[in-house]
């Protein structure tokens, strides 16, 4: 009986622990504050928290996200919303069914969805010791009891949106809300920084003022910032905020980034609720990127977006993918050509920053001629003040409209619109700010014009003419499709695309008996339909979605169809098989073509090397911008581009990246696992970060400088040959030769001097741009325009360098 009696009381420690987060029912003071290794929470459980702080300020635990996702979060107890000061894995919320957050026994903190994937953990265990404490300060904090809880790991190294008071910001912190961020930049200055899809932009403190002008210095290289319990932040850079309650005793308060771009400090009233006591932009609209490319940001007094004339939204429940023309941007850009475009004012509006140039004492007519003498012109800002300013715009972003304002923008469009401004719709995006700006209204913005609704009328008629022959054809197919897939397959495809049994295809192939090559996504074989098609066959590997998820891709895949890029006829889905059937591309890829060719005779030619850069650029650019859903390619290499019968490039592989699983991130997109060839890989995948349509601008600017040399870019070594270069060599010797202004050194010797200097010197330049850190590499459509801008003499077709 005596034995029976220790071995109950040496379990009793154990049970207490894992009883204690479930004791919070009886009320937040009966839940730890501190918890050893064997304690967890289900997120069945989100009602209950998992720890709270010893004065009860703070709790933690699952917050909810939307339908069935949940966050795992520290939060103010008080608060009436429960705004979370710190999220563990925030972007990624995870499953309301079975997922949990654990301390396990070896003192790791992780959170693993319902699938039994760790989504999140603390780097820490090994040590049996260690506890987890909610501090009084919002701090959740992993330590060892035995050296004086010195911090093993704590959530204030790792803020989400969020800053508390005696939390520091510093230089290896920033904090984060969508595509805006709070950090401290190399010249030592705290910042706030759009980093968009395609473009980033610094826009506090106020560019126009500059750093000295706004009360700031980067003469400092502590770079720390710290909010007190008084209200009062001070940062190194010699930035200084009060709260509008400075002083007032007891009070909670928090400095957060949110969803609009703003730095907001918040004090917490008797009620529960947030009151603003700080902000740091005061005109909301100063904000970049708040209403996209394209769309004119307004205020008054809420916050509301609208597209810029002739212009309709990309995405109509977000207005961050801005707005698109609803004309033709396509132009050749000769002066006759120019000379069709016409000029539409839109008062008291500017768009901010990506100027052409800054001309001064120029007349409104003056201007308009600038603006139609630049091809990449879209519009031109224009302030009589006295100085006649005119400025022209190479892209239309940060666009805001003040009644105040003395600029005007004038949209260049097609002259035969004869488009005026259309008034301001009654809505737009309206921002409240009652804790959260992710209370947003989305009203799509009214259109004009009759020429367009003639359109819309004409395309709508095509439409119902295009549903109606496919239902008639997929009514005739003997395939089983998803019920819930059924009726977005049949709008989205055509006779075009099929759904080929395995039989057929294993016939088609010979039972995949020629092999035309192989890679990371599968086996391509050769095949035969109908005895007169020949076609490329792929068995996908890797490929990790359910049947509906893969009828969801194919439906995308099927509506692709550029010149540029390899078509899809079709795919089979039968139990494990997965298979692609594409057009069959008869020269082989660009790499058998550029590489290993000793033969000056068989050397590609500048003519076709151009051709295909420009070509595979354009494909590119098809995909990130204009394809009916965005579609990075994440392996862009010679291997992938192959050429027809006449050199013209075609892009294969597109998409596979899909296939192989991923989740959306608010920032980028978050891979299960590094994709692409090495050598063609840009950093961020090396780092874990999010990418984005930039990772395939840096492989083509790997691709683009290889068509320049005829070499592989991992294969440089140093004069000697004795070892192979770093790419940061590469890229140093490259700007050398740049600043030189001769290029003949770099060309591939194949070709004996005959090649086009200017369009050499372009494409490495253009390649040098895509090496740059993401923010700063350029787009497709802006590689595509810079390449057909290097004008090609037909008859001159080689040049002697």
């Amino acid at each position: 009986m005596m034995t029976r009696v220790v071995t109950l009381l040496a379990l009793l420690p154990l049970i207490s622990l894992d009883l204690l987060p479930l004791r919070c029912c009886a009320g937040a003071a009966s839940v730890a504050h501190t918890l050893r290794a064997g304690s967890s929470l289900s997120v069945e459980d989100h009602g209950l928290p998992f720890l709270v702080s010893p004065d009860a300020t703070f709790s933690c635990g699952f917050l909810p996200a939307g339908d069935n996702a949940f966050y795992f979060s520290v939060w103010f107890t008080a608060a009436k919303n429960r705004t979370a000061v710190w999220t563990a894995n925030p972007g990624a919320p995870v499953n309301g069914r079975i997922s949990r957050i654990s301390f396990g026994a070896e003192g790791k903190l992780a959170l693993v969805d319902a699938d039994g994937t760790s989504v999140w953990d603390s780097k820490t265990g090994g040590n049996k010791q260690l506890t987890i404490s909610l501090l009084d300060t919002g701090n959740l904090l992993v330590a060892d009891p035995s050296t004086g809880r010195a911090p093993v790991w704590q959530s204030f190294d790792w803020p989400t949106d969020t800053l508390l008071p005696s939390q520091t910001l510093s230089k290896n912190k920033k904090l984060v809300a969508g595509y805006y961020a709070l950090y401290y930049d190399s010249d030592n200055v705290l910042r706030l920084l759009y980093d968009g899809p395609e473009i980033a932009s610094t826009y506090w403190p106020d560019r126009d003022i500059g750093v000295f002008g706004s009360g700031r210095t980067n003469y400092n290289t502590s770079r720390i910032g710290v909010l007190d319990d008084t209200g009062v932040f001070l940062s190194s850079d010699k930035l200084r905020v009060e709260a509008s309650d400075l002083g007032a005793a007891g009070v909670k308060r928090r400095l957060t980034i949110e969803q609009d771009g703003n730095v907001r400090m918040y004090s917490l009233d008797a009620a529960g609720g947030w009151t603003v006591t700080w902000a740091a932009m005061k005109q909301p609209c100063s904000v970049h990127g708040l209403c996209g490319k394209n769309g004119v940001c307004e205020y008054q007094p809420s916050l509301r977006c609208s597209c810029a004339p002739g212009h309709e939204m990309v995405d109509r429940h977000d207005w961050r993918k801005g707005c698109q023309p609803m004309f033709s941007t396509a132009t050749n850009c000769s002066a006759s050509e120019q000379q069709r475009f016409a000029f539409v004012e839109v008062a008291s509006t500017e768009f901010y920053g990506y100027d052409l140039g800054y001309n001064s004492s120029v007349t409104l007519e003056d201007c308009k001629s600038i603006c139609l003498s630049m091809c990449s012109c879209v519009a031109f800002s224009y302030k009589m003040n006295g100085l006649g300013q005119c400025l022209p715009k190479g892209v239309l972003f940060n666009g805001y409209t003040s009644p105040t304002s003395p600029e005007s923008i004038y949209l260049k469009v097609p002259g035969e619109l004869n488009a005026s401004a259309p008034p301001p719709p009654p809505e737009g995006l309206v921002c409240n700010h009652n804790g959260s700006a992710g209370g947003a209204t989305i009203v799509p913005p009214p259109q004009y014009w009759s020429y367009f609704f003639a359109i819309a009328a004409v395309l709508g008629f095509l439409e119902l003419l295009f549903i109606a022959t496919a239902w008639w054809f997929l009514s005739r197919q003997n395939s089983a499709i998803p019920s819930s897939m059924e009726a977005g397959y049949r709008l989205g495809m055509g006779t075009h695309f099929k759904r080929f049994t395995y039989r057929e295809l294993k016939n088609a192939t010979g039972n995949f008996n020629e092999e035309l090559g192989h890679g990371g996504s599968g086996v391509v074989y050769r095949g035969v339909l109908d005895k007169t098609t020949v076609v490329a066959v792929k068995k996908l590997t890797n490929v990790v979605q359910a049947d509906e998820e893969f009828w969801a891709e194919m439906a995308v895949f099927g509506r692709i169809n550029h010149i540029n890029l390899v078509r899809i006829w079709g795919f089979c889905l039968e139990g494990k098989h997965r298979l692609l059937v594409y057009e069959y591309v008869e020269n082989e890829s660009l790499d058998r073509h550029l590489f290993g060719q000793d033969d000056i005779d068989k050397a590609l030619a500048w003519s076709e090397r151009f051709k295909i850069a420009l070509g595979a650029a354009r494909g590119l650019a098809y995909l990130h911008h204009e394809c009916l859903e965005w579609v990075i390619h994440c392996d862009v290499k010679p291997e992938n581009i192959l050429l027809t019968r006449d050199l013209d490039p075609k892009i294969s592989d597109f998409g596979l990246a899909k296939l192989s699983g991923r989740n959306d991130v608010s920032n980028g997109v978050q891979l299960s696992h590094m994709r692409g060839t090495a050598g063609y890989m840009a950093p961020e995948w090396a780092l874990g970060l999010p990418v984005d349509a930039k990772v395939d601008v840096y492989s083509y600017g790997i691709v683009l400088l290889e068509m320049v040399i005829g070499s592989r870019i991992s294969d440089q070594t140093t004069a000697d040959g004795g070892e192979r270069l770093e790419m940061r060599q590469i890229t140093q010797a490259l700007k050398q030769v740049v600043a030189s202004g001769s290029i003949v050194s770099l060309v591939d010797r194949r070709l004996n001097g005959q090649f086009n200097p200017r369009q050499a010197m372009e494409m490495v330049k253009i390649s040098l741009s895509c090496m740059e850190e993401r923010t700063n590499r350029p787009t497709m459509n802006d590689i595509c325009k810079a390449l057909t801008a290097c004008d090609y003499e037909d008859e001159h077709p080689a040049y002697l360098a």
